[in-house]
């Protein structure tokens, strides 16, 4: 068998691939046009037919349809077209990624599922003019951290943050943070790292993109999940990953808020009836201005019962914001 008639069979793979989908065929003499066209290989239409045969009893997923002209498709796509484009708008929703990035993510996701696929996906693509970040190297840095948490290892980072003119430069003048990364976290529009700080020696979280590039992965063993630490019931209690001291929180809530309480807590969230218009939940959260500022949006529906304290600060937060308005 001369090089041509061995390679022809994964010709044949990569056309029917790119090519065909569930819905879209070529024939035994598409195939062979193809193959003159493209690779230079007179075929004929019988070889078509048994290189095919033994490409489907090596397993390969490719569906024929006999008729007086066969024709065939490849149907052994890892991902559907619905998934793809579940892929792609998660992509495209993703601040974190920079816009090239995201136009290239989005070129490979689509070829995924074959040209004819790819260009209804691109018709049906709905850019939306959201911010997209500009660190470049936002992939470098996710896969450093990940290779951290796989070994077990502690990265150092510096971070930016944005001065009064929009420039980028780095926070607090370059301090250096040491940090024990958990898990990889994707929590409103921002992926972040969840972690130990070596600084403030708790676990706290940091936004991805704010790092400035790559992590030096330390030679220096992580320090371990403190016992009972779940990284889901932290996200769950931790609003917009904003780190500030965790508290036993009592809220006092309307009925009508029980969606937005499992979408915050989760579904496992332990509810009790107070009366007929009310139910009272009992949680640790994460208590800052992003707490009381979730709070403030329920227009009264949701009340913090206790601790005193923290009723207290949300109720300064508030002051704080009516003396602004009455100047």
């Amino acid at each position: 068998m001369d090089t041509d008639a061995k390679l022809r069979p994964i010709y044949l793979i990569n056309i029917l691939k790119e090519r065909t989908d569930e819905d879209h065929y070529l024939t035994t003499s598409q195939l062979c046009a193809i193959l003159k066209s493209e690779y230079g290989m007179e075929t004929h239409r019988t070889t078509i037919k048994s290189d095919i045969e033994m490409l489907q009893q090596a397993g390969v997923d490719i569906k024929a349809e006999r008729s007086t002209q066969n024709q065939y498709k490849f149907v052994g796509r890892d991902f559907d077209t619905a998934e793809i484009k579940l892929l792609i708008d998660a992509v495209q929703a993703a601040k974190f990624i920079s816009k090239s990035k995201s136009d290239q993510l989005v070129s490979k996701l689509t070829a995924l599922a074959g040209v004819n696929k790819a260009r209804e996906l691109k018709r049906n693509l709905v850019v939306d003019g959201r911010n997209k970040l500009e660190n470049e190297q936002i992939l470098l840095i996710v896969d450093a951290v990940n290779d951290a948490i796989n070994q077990k290892r502690k990265i150092k980072f510096q971070k930016v943050e944005y001065n009064v003119k929009r420039e980028r430069v780095l926070h607090h003048g370059g301090e250096t943070y040491v940090f024990s990364p958990y898990s990889l976290v994707w929590d409103g529009d921002y992926y972040y790292v969840v972690g130990f700080s070596d600084k403030y020696q708790s676990v706290g979280s940091h936004r991805v993109d704010r790092i400035y590039k790559k992590p030096e992965i330390l030679n220096e063993p992580a320090v371990p999940a403190p016992v009972g630490f779940d990284v889901n019931r932290y996200i769950n209690t931790t609003f917009r990953m904003y780190n500030a001291p965790r508290r036993e929180v009592e809220l006092i809530c309307d009925n009508g808020v029980m969606d937005a309480i499992v979408d915050r807590f989760g579904p496992d969230v332990e509810t009790y009836a107070c009366d007929q218009q009310n139910f009272r939940v009992i949680a640790e959260i994460a208590v800052g201005k992003i707490f009381f500022n979730w709070i403030f949006g329920f227009d009264g529906k949701v009340k913090i019962k206790a601790p005193e304290d923290v009723k207290q600060q949300y109720k300064e937060q508030i002051l704080r914001a009516m003396e602004i308005y009455d100047k």
